[in-house]
């Protein structure tokens, strides 16, 4: 083997997993761990933040394979029915018909009876400190986890009200270090774009003064019609604001985790892979981390 070569990882090397926040594109990383396992490759801690900590959570438990199944069932318009309003509290949706849904799917185990040690990261908002919840129900947790705020209400454990991990963790590292794995596999789900910025398409431009007239028509309209695209270009809606401005915070954070403490491997999700909250897309974002994860897991030599 040559020194340029990767070295070649043991199928009996235990893997400590960190799933990161996303939105939506969270839902790529079934993929990615259905990728890991394709290789005999042991996982044997996971931390997540938001959606990562939902499907981590669900793997940790060994449900994973019947959440997907279950979310590949669901339309647009069944997902949105599993979110119940808030009515007018501090946040647009309570999440419990949607916890009580994913009960449905996996029970209600404790994190410490997990085969697979589980950390689910989330935020104390009033006293603004990241907290590893490793104990108690496991869907308290995850809720708390995913607990974006303006879109979900807080929840409350032990009297405190815990937010989204992704506004302190969105990668949460440090969460993996205390386990006994060999190699820490990191997901971002702040990946380069798939699809590159689109260019002016070439045309077969005439040549002399038919060009100047149609150039001309062209510019008259574009300079018409400008004032109302730009504007339709900058009114964004509240969901859509929220999300942008969340996922450009996480997307800073997550560079900042990854420079001061590097893990063995980085899988990342482009992060134009979908919109923040379309969840419907479960095949294609699944398809997406598996082919990411196996680029990822191929180049490093696992």
């Amino acid at each position: 083997m040559s020194p340029a070569d990767p070295p070649k990882i043991r199928s009996d090397e235990k893997i400590a997993l960190v799933l990161g926040a996303g939105g939506a594109r969270g839902l790529a990383q079934i993929g990615v761990i259905e990728a890991i396992e394709a290789r005999n490759l042991k996982i044997v801690a996971i931390a997540g933040s938001s959606s990562g900590a939902l499907v981590g959570g669900l793997h940790a438990s060994g449900r994973l394979p019947a959440y997907r199944e279950w979310l590949l069932s669901l339309d647009r318009g069944a997902m949105l029915r599993l979110l119940d309003p808030g009515f007018g509290r501090s946040a647009l949706f309570e999440g419990t018909r949607l916890i009580a849904a994913l009960r449905e799917i996996a029970g209600s185990p404790k994190i410490e009876e997990l085969p697979i040690d589980f950390t689910a990261v989330a935020v104390d908002v009033l006293r603004q400190r990241e907290v590893w919840l490793r104990e108690g129900d496991m869907w308290d947790a995850i809720r708390a986890s995913f607990a974006i705020p303006g879109l979900f209400t807080p929840h409350i454990i032990h009297g405190r009200p815990l937010v989204d991990g992704g506004l302190l963790a969105p990668l949460p590292i440090a969460a993996t270090r205390l386990s006994d794995a060999h190699r820490l596999v990191a997901v971002d789900m702040h990946g380069w774009p798939q699809r590159p910025p689109g260019e002016p398409a070439e045309e077969n431009a005439p040549s002399g003064p038919s060009a100047s007239r149609s150039w001309l028509t062209a510019w008259m309209h574009t300079r018409a019609s400008d004032a109302s695209a730009d504007a339709a270009r900058t009114r964004l809606g509240f969901t859509d604001l929220m999300a942008r401005s969340l996922d450009t915070m996480q997307a800073q954070i997550s560079r900042v985790q990854l420079a001061l403490d590097p893990p063995e491997l980085v899988i990342r999700i482009p992060r134009d892979a979908c919109q923040f909250y379309e969840f419907w897309r479960a095949k294609e974002l699944i398809d997406i981390g598996r082919r990411e994860a196996d680029k990822a897991l191929d180049e490093a030599g696992y």
